[in-house]
């Protein structure tokens, strides 16, 4: 049996992915960029980081990916997903892979979260990525090779940390989401498949010291901080193997099982 490959699982030379919130110098982009190594065609989608977005086009096409395009859409947006994949299938005539990596997060005490702020976290990391995985993937249901969906949750879900009791709720929902749209798209058309991949740390901010950076480590089972790459990877394994679906798969360094529990605080590293 031969080892499965981007190519021979959607049946095409050169497979179309969009990889949302990759414009800026995040997961997303380092999950873009690794895709284009393997022979993609990309879709670099960005909302408030255009700029850099296109910056990354011009960086792929320098390094022999000329079919990359970048798109921008505000995901909270009515219809703003939905032109985003139309657009994309416009210009390259198919979608094989969406992964959804786009999220916001930041750090708010409970006593200070407010029903607005919910409301953000759910319209852009929970419906947002609803609204694209649909569209992305009744477009792969009139496909005969199908495709693939990769949505991005977070290894805290299962233990979640301090102030950031709005954002948890959005992310932990993405969850249900991957295994009830596995089923809905795969009764339409079983070539098409939805999985998520629970990222731990593996991106550190810059104002991240060395002294946390050592806290981080002590709380994985591996004793070391993951990288961009390593959920890059998760990724191209998931959208490879046709025979995983509605999966949920911890990229954490062990993080989600271990009892040595000192972080009550923590740092979102997506």
């Amino acid at each position: 049996m031969s080892i499965p490959s981007l190519r021979s699982t959607f049946g095409c030379e050169s497979p179309v992915a969009l990889v949302t919130g990759s414009g800026a110098p995040r997961v997303g982009r380092s999950i873009a960029l690794h895709l284009a190594s393997l022979g993609c065609r990309l879709a670099i989608h960005a909302h408030s980081s255009m700029e850099a977005a296109e910056r990354t086009v011009e960086g792929l096409r320098a390094d022999g990916c000329a079919e990359a395009i970048a798109v921008i859409a505000d995901l909270a947006a009515d219809g703003a997903a939905e032109a985003m994949v139309d657009r994309v299938v416009q210009t390259f005539g198919r979608i094989d892979i969406l992964v959804n990596s786009a999220a916001i997060w930041y750090p708010t005490p409970l006593e200070q979260v407010t029903a607005e702020e919910v409301r953000r976290y759910l319209e852009i990391n929970t419906i947002g990525s609803f609204i694209a995985a649909r569209a992305a993937g009744l477009r792969m249901v009139a496909q005969p090779t199908g495709g693939a969906i990769v949505q991005m949750g977070d290894w805290a879900t299962v233990r979640p940390y301090l102030d950031h009791a709005a954002y948890f709720p959005s992310k932990g929902a993405i969850e249900a989401m991957t295994r009830s749209l596995a089923v809905e798209l795969a009764h339409r058309n079983p070539r098409v498949r939805v999985n998520c991949i629970r990222p731990g740390p593996v991106l550190m901010g810059d104002g991240v010291s060395s002294e946390d950076r050592r806290r981080i480590a002590a709380g994985l089972l591996l004793k070391r901080i993951g990288t961009p790459e390593q959920i890059a990877h998760a990724v191209q394994f998931l959208c490879e193997n046709d025979f995983i679906t509605g999966v949920d798969l911890p990229v954490d360094g062990g993080r989600c099982i271990y009892a040595n529990d000192g972080l009550q605080t923590g740092l979102n590293t997506g």
